[in-house]
């Protein structure tokens, strides 16, 4: 999902981006592998500054990143189990209100 311009307050918390995995996890009906990983980055070039995240999930991950200056979001889920992208959907807005999401949803087939 790449988010435009969430709201800046919680993109730039990290405690709001660890609550809003968890809840992801939950509503997808995932199971989380661990605590996400979350760090700041990118702090030399303030385009691109902010958290990364790494949920490890039973069935692969979730991936994000925000960014601190405009409140974009880029959030990947990555599960072998099928998930309702509208129920993802859902959370991130509840979590972020970002001004539109763009939605990619590949179903893969080895």
């Amino acid at each position: 999902m790449d988010c435009k311009n969430g709201d800046l307050e919680k993109v730039k918390s990290p405690k709001h981006i660890k609550d809003f995995v968890k809840e992801l996890v939950q509503e997808i009906n995932m199971i989380a592998f661990g605590e996400p990983k979350l760090h700041h980055f990118a702090t030399h070039n303030k385009d691109a500054a902010g958290f990364s995240l790494v949920q490890l999930i039973e069935t692969s991950s979730i991936t994000g990143h925000f960014v601190d200056k405009n409140g974009d979001c880029y959030i990947d889920i990555f599960s072998c189990k099928d998930f309702d992208v509208e129920v993802a959907k859902k959370v991130v807005n509840k979590f972020f209100s970002p001004k539109k999401i763009k939605i990619t949803y590949l179903n893969r087939q080895a």
